[in-house]
């Protein structure tokens, strides 16, 4: 195998299947990306941990036909250092020796037969008549206002997915991991004509958010194949398993209305919180909150380390009250609104929590306060 191929190509092909690699492998090629040529002018890169699989095609010229699989971390750090020019990779018949050039700069690096990479992962059929066009941006823009929430746990838990529902022109993505909920609808455009609901595992749709920056594609296609699901755009293939049951009914834990509402500035709030929570305890992250009179004091403590308060100032007219949350969720919740002010809606001090954008009615984040002692 011979193909020479653009540094930056070559680098960008790895960045995004190298997620996919697997970070404790059974098997040590599932450490690997399985590099193959593909006629004469592109190289299809893959990587997979038998629950993720990410495929791309990059331009190359190629003047020997072959595949290889080496490992993803030493060929990551090879192709950064390389210059700005051609690389050239080249790999005996008989050898898993792959030589890599750039100009004057040389390497050797050991790999795996291809023979040992899993094949039903390098050879995936799509059936396009199971598949829909979706609008790229709006779809990432709600994976990440929609899906932070998830749980980190188990990646067979429900709670570990992403619920995405499609119907009428409109997209709903949700996540709850049982102490917070986050929901966002977007309006997209897409060729699909019956209502479909999906549970896509937390890690595939992150891992494909941050693959976003490479996709030019305006739409991308969504493909849906028993217990499988795949995003595919023009040279990048995303191949997860769907997780199956019944996600619990979020939109009825949403209150329609809260009696006492606060309106906060972002940043000041942001900023207030990251102050205090130097003093609160590692292990719960509590951080108290007390509504009064158009301030907001906050405040941490912690039995052997000390205290810490900060006030800012707010729009909050209502009775007093004091609540607490774990801050991390606040945080988390904080730093994906796009908008200045932040409308916090109240009840009491163990009632559900609703976080939304002032100037955006379609994104909303529900947190669980915790009990103060």
């Amino acid at each position: 195998m011979k193909f020479i191929v653009r540094k930056e190509d070559l680098f960008d092909g790895i960045k995004i299947v190298e997620r996919a690699t697997s970070q404790k492998a059974v098997q040590p090629v599932l450490y690997n990306i399985l590099i193959e040529t593909v006629g004469t002018n592109a190289v299809k890169l893959t990587a997979t941990d038998l629950v993720l699989t990410v495929i791309t095609t990059i331009e190359a010229q190629v003047e020997q036909e072959g595949k290889i699989t080496l490992p993803a971390k030493k060929l990551n750090e090879i192709v950064s250092k390389l210059g700005n020019e051609l690389v050239t990779i080249e790999v005996d018949e008989n050898s898993t020796n792959a030589n890599i050039s750039c100009q004057k700069s040389k390497f050797d690096i050991q790999g795996i037969s291809a023979t040992e990479f899993p094949p039903e992962v390098s050879n995936y059929n799509i059936d396009e008549a199971k598949c829909f066009d979706v609008e790229l941006k709006p779809f990432l823009k709600a994976i990440r206002q929609g899906g932070f929430a998830a749980a980190s746990y188990e990646v067979s838990n429900l709670l570990s997915g992403i619920v995405c529902d499609f119907s009428n022109g409109i997209l709903e993505i949700a996540s709850t991991d049982g102490n917070r909920l986050a929901r966002v609808r977007e309006k997209i455009k897409s060729d699909i004509t019956e209502q479909t609901q999906l549970i896509i595992p937390s890690r595939t749709l992150n891992e494909f958010m941050k693959m976003g920056s490479f996709i030019d594609d305006e739409t991308i296609k969504i493909c849906k194949d028993k217990s499988t699901i795949v995003l595919k755009s023009e040279k990048t293939l995303t191949i997860s398993r769907l997780l199956e049951g019944q996600f619990p009914k979020y939109n009825q834990l949403i209150p329609s209305e809260s009696p006492k509402q606060a309106v906060v500035n972002v940043s000041q709030l942001i900023t207030a919180l990251d102050r205090v929570s130097v003093m609160a305890n590692e292990k719960t992250s509590i951080v108290k909150m007390h509504f009064a009179d158009n301030e907001l004091t906050l405040s941490a403590d912690t039995q052997d380390a000390g205290k810490s308060e900060d006030k800012i100032d707010i729009e909050y007219t209502s009775e007093e009250l004091l609540i607490a949350f774990n801050y991390k969720f606040v945080l988390d919740t904080l730093r994906i609104i796009e908008s200045d002010e932040v409308v916090i809606g109240l009840n009491a001090s163990l009632s559900a929590t609703v976080l939304k954008p002032k100037s955006e009615e379609d994104f909303i984040c529900l947190i669980m306060p915790v009990q103060i002692r």
